[in-house]
């Protein structure tokens, strides 16, 4: 059951992404058609289907998939599992995602599904057929050169596999490589997609250390969340000799000001399924107040808020999760001179590498982890770089001149295709 609160903060994130649409917009002086048909997504679909259990009983589950507008190519998003997702959470990660994609330069427009389930609490065969049936109430809107599925919050390239193996038997028995990224390598996936989210922001935080005029051993690095981006994020910090002194996850978190052992770590959360008692005690609140270099909010939508902004302490933000800020935190933090490095750059290595998967499958030439590895350091420090000279260029935020670069690119392209009377 999702709860009044709960569908408030959903359309906060929804609100949030309009918001800095049309100031974009405004900025580019982009003309009324444009901006009806981009402020929302094509299409919204919603399915409700039924779920054998281990027990014997059948449950039923709530799912979505939205498309954004296919302007610059297939719609491109992930899947996500959670028992609070909502229709609205899933429209404004839809649209993000065409922002991201544009931003990046690639040949993608914004798409985000998602199934309301607690996965968790579901077993591995009730896991499977839940995400049979999900993809197989979804196979009339996805395909290689329609909408490409990837993994999202709890789901990996395990449900990756399922969703291929689904649309493939729907399409009678044809192998579907290009249908999904983020699937095994064995199945025609790349090297690198795992650890892409995590490692496409440490390409980032490396320019914005240097912003800062901090080398990589002298960063402080507090990462709230440690799923795959923030696990991918971390290793890749500690590696470069940053001090990693604090993370958390859905338990609470651990901290150590001398730098936390990022490995060790690894395999105490392996061992024990969380962060929590490895190192000194810390909430998720109190992370993300602690004095550091780089803040990385790496776990779910609006956890800075106009509450908790004036206590930040960081010298930068990186939005590693989508939506981690909201509208009247990014005013506090702006006025505050602390930089925030927006999701649609910091987050931006996932739907990246994808796109590499999704190249590679179509043409069955696969890369090496090192040519991948090259290939997104060079996307990702360009995209930072450009978006930097425009923040530069306008006078203005780093979000603000992403927001401008990805949108008129998608108008661009929306005027160059004209409209279909």
């Amino acid at each position: 059951m999702i709860t009044e609160l709960q569908r408030r903060t959903e359309f906060k994130l929804l609100e949030t992404a309009q918001y800095f649409f049309e100031e974009a917009a405004d900025r580019l002086g982009l003309e009324r058609s444009l901006r009806e048909l981009l402020a929302y997504p094509k299409r919204k679909f919603i399915v409700v289907f039924p779920v054998v259990m281990d027990d014997g009983r059948v449950e039923s589950f709530e799912g979505y998939r939205v498309q954004h507008h296919l302007v610059l190519g297939p719609c491109k998003g992930g899947v996500r599992y959670h028992p609070e997702v909502t229709l609205e959470e899933i429209e404004a990660l839809a649209i993000l995602a065409t922002w991201e994609a544009a931003l990046l330069e690639l040949p993608f427009s914004g798409a985000k599904g998602g199934v309301r389930c607690d996965p968790k609490r579901l077993s591995l065969a009730e896991l499977e057929r839940l995400t049979r049936r999900y993809a197989a109430e979804i196979a009339p809107l996805i395909g290689p050169e329609i909408d490409i599925p990837e993994p999202d919050l709890y789901t990996s390239e395990r449900e990756m596999a399922w969703i291929l193996d689904t649309l493939s038997m729907h399409a009678h028995g044809q192998y579907l490589a290009s249908a999904v990224t983020g699937k095994p390598v064995v199945l025609s996936g790349s090297f690198g997609r795992e650890h892409a989210t995590g490692r496409g922001a440490f390409f980032i935080a490396r320019e914005v250390l240097k912003t800062l005029g901090i080398s990589p051993k002298e960063a402080r690095v507090a990462i709230q969340g440690f799923g795959h981006s923030g696990k991918s994020f971390a290793q890749a910090m500690h590696a470069a000799g940053a001090r990693v002194i604090a993370v958390s996850d859905s338990r609470g978190g651990t901290f150590c000001a001398e730098g936390l052992d990022i490995p060790k770590l690894l395999e105490y959360k392996h061992e024990t399924g969380s962060v929590v008692g490895f190192a000194e005690a810390i909430s998720n609140s109190e992370l993300l107040t602690l004095p550091c270099d780089l803040l990385a909010p790496a776990a779910i939508e609006n956890q800075i808020t106009e509450e908790n902004a004036g206590a930040i302490k960081a010298r930068a933000i990186l939005e590693l999760a989508y939506g981690p800020t909201t509208l009247e935190a990014d005013r506090i933090l702006y006025d505050r001179d602390i930089l925030v490095v927006p999701d649609i750059l910091v987050n931006a290595g996932g739907v990246t590498v994808s796109y590499f998967e999704w190249v590679q499958s179509r043409t069955f030439d696969f890369w090496s982890p090192a040519q991948v590895e090259h290939r997104l350091k060079r996307f990702m420090r360009r995209a930072f770089r450009r978006v930097q000279a425009a923040c530069e260029a306008e006078k203005t935020d780093l979000r603000t001149a992403a927001y401008c670069l990805a949108v008129k690119r998608v108008a661009d392209a929306a005027r160059a295709r004209g409209l279909y009377a």
